[in-house]
């Protein structure tokens, strides 16, 4: 029961994103600029109390350092580059949209890098793979329900930095202090877009309520429950779970947003998320 409640704390967490993200930027609350800023400052800052704490717990036990020594600045990088264009394609992507855009997107990546290093997927993997592909594509041809093609662009471009953040943090024997070490790193470069759009820049005080939402429990909190949810799944089921986003995140947008459900995204999702479950299938025996 226990990994059972803190897997779906942490899946919903990461659907929740994409829902208070659209919920800022649709109700003009934030802008998309702002909405990164705070997003990242407060996940730096849940993360940086998380990992204090965890240090005072286990003192005997992890090496000793502050938060800046851990993470790296290619991981903050890809992590900057994932929350800006994660935002600015919501300006203009219904939350499904948006969460099948991003997590086809992020697996689809995976799955590239392992065949980029000399993986030989077998016949299935290949079907599973362009059967995803092809999902994205419909889902984004032109036509009346067609997301904006910029917008969606953007939203592949965040997934492929995900994809390759989730890359770099493989095997990481401390991910909770490298994810703080990342978070902090990101606050140069985040900063540096503050300065570009200061002139664009808006939050209301709903808008950075959304926003610290989003970082500090949905991204700081979500992340860390993962990382232990982590320790009690292989890491096909981990994969696996993570596909469940895009049905929760589009659940949460009819519930909270009142968006509308569209035969197109309904096709587009199935013909995704089963793509990728097909690719799933050889690495359940590696």
């Amino acid at each position: 029961m226990k990994v059972f409640l803190l897997t779906a704390f942490a899946l919903t967490a990461f659907a929740f994103n994409s829902i208070l993200c659209r919920l800022a930027l649709r109700g003009d609350e934030a802008d998309a600029a702002g909405f990164t800023v705070v997003r990242l400052a407060s996940g730096a800052v849940m993360l940086g109390i998380l990992f204090l704490l965890n240090r005072r717990r286990k003192a005997d036990t992890l090496p000793t350092g502050r938060v800046s020594a851990f993470g790296s600045w290619l991981s903050a990088f890809f992590l900057f580059a994932y929350a800006i264009c994660f935002s600015f394609a919501y300006l203009g992507l219904t939350t499904a949209t948006g969460a099948l855009v991003l997590f086809g997107s992020v697996q689809l990546t995976m799955v590239g890098v392992s065949l980029a290093k000399g993986v030989r997927p077998r016949p299935i993997e290949w079907i599973g793979l362009t059967v995803a592909f092809g999902g994205l594509v419909y889902l984004v041809l032109p036509g009346l329900s067609a997301p904006p093609l910029m917008n969606a662009l953007l939203m592949a471009a965040a997934g492929i930095a995900w994809g390759f953040y989730s890359l770099r943090g493989k095997g990481s024997e401390d991910p909770l202090a490298e994810t703080s070490g990342n978070f902090v790193r990101s606050m140069p470069m985040i900063a540096a877009v503050a300065l570009v759009f200061l002139s664009d820049l808006h939050l209301s005080t709903r808008g950075v309520i959304l926003a610290v939402l989003s970082g500090a429990v949905a991204s700081g909190i979500g992340y860390s429950v993962w990382y232990a949810a982590l320790k009690h799944h292989t890491p096909t089921r981990a994969a696996v779970l993570q596909l469940s986003v895009p049905v929760i995140a589009a659940v949460g947008g009819v519930v909270f947003l009142a968006e509308a459900a569209s035969t197109r995204v309904f096709v587009a999702g199935t013909l995704i998320l089963g793509g990728i479950g097909l690719t799933m299938i050889r690495r359940r025996n590696t």
